[in-house]
């Protein structure tokens, strides 16, 4: 599995493949079991001491993150893709529109978290520019953004093409990023850790045998066998806790915490 969860990507030939196999793998995929447990902690610290807080999910997907953001305030999401309001209201999540998040379809100061995951490392330069404005924008004085990108080059492999990677940050870039576009980094760290060898040893031997096309990219979105798959998942729920206390070192994603400047 990439760095970076495929489920927000910008409009394309193959975003609507790339939600589809979203939509197969992520309730069970050791990948997304781990992210979750990354991010909840987060959205926690966000939200607390907010009463009734409104969660804005830019680039939703499947709309499944919209569940977890639910349940600790009124999440609203929209994704680019045509698909995503549709799979949205499959898991129960009626407030999803459709557009971009370069332009995105809400007021000024209106929310108390935004969150971008796996959106930004698929935009150019300007556009991840503008992204970031955007978000700042729609946030409330003090509010809190949530952005997960996937990281570093050398583990750049088959699901980069699928999901359409423009590129893998480091540390230093996210927080240049996000410190230019009007925020205050809290929190940054790499998360999957864990898998960090694992990951690392597949994707160089995809590139020295040379990247799929990507219609033939994508595979590494497929469940594993099922002791395979709860390993996996029990490594990252462990690498999560541990987070609670410090940041890792290294990892194939970066998640950030970050507060909008007054």
């Amino acid at each position: 599995m990439s760095g970076a969860a495929p489920s927000a990507t910008p409009g394309g030939p193959g975003t609507d493949r790339l939600l589809e196999a979203t939509r197969r793998a992520e309730q069970a995929h050791f990948w997304w079991i781990g992210f979750r447990s990354f991010v909840e902690p987060l959205v926690a610290r966000a939200t607390a001491g907010t009463g009734d807080p409104r969660i804005l999910d830019c680039g939703c997907g499947t709309g499944a993150n919209l569940a977890l953001l639910g349940q600790y305030g009124r999440a609203y999401g929209f994704d680019l893709s045509p698909d995503g309001p549709r799979y949205a209201r499959d898991y129960g999540q009626p407030r999803v529109a459709r557009a971009s998040i370069a332009e995105i379809p809400f007021g000024d100061g209106v929310f108390h978290l935004v969150t971008a995951f796996d959106v930004l490392y698929s935009l150019p330069e300007d556009l991840e520019e503008r992204a970031v404005g955007e978000m700042h924008r729609v946030l409330r004085r003090g509010g809190y953004t949530i952005v997960n990108v996937a990281a570093l080059n050398i583990l750049r492999g088959n699901h980069s093409i699928f999901g359409g990677e423009v590129r893998r940050s480091t540390r230093r870039r996210l927080r240049r990023v996000l410190t230019r576009g009007g925020f205050t980094v809290e929190r940054l760290t790499y998360t999957n850790a864990s898998l960090f060898p694992l990951m690392l040893a597949v994707r160089t031997a995809q590139r020295l045998t040379g990247l799929a096309r990507p219609e033939e990219a994508g595979t590494d979105m497929a469940i594993p066998p099922s002791f395979v798959n709860a390993t996996l998942a029990g490594l990252l729920r462990i690498e999560a806790r541990a987070l609670r206390r410090f940041n890792m070192p290294i990892g194939s994603s970066l998640l950030a915490l970050a507060r909008k400047r007054s």
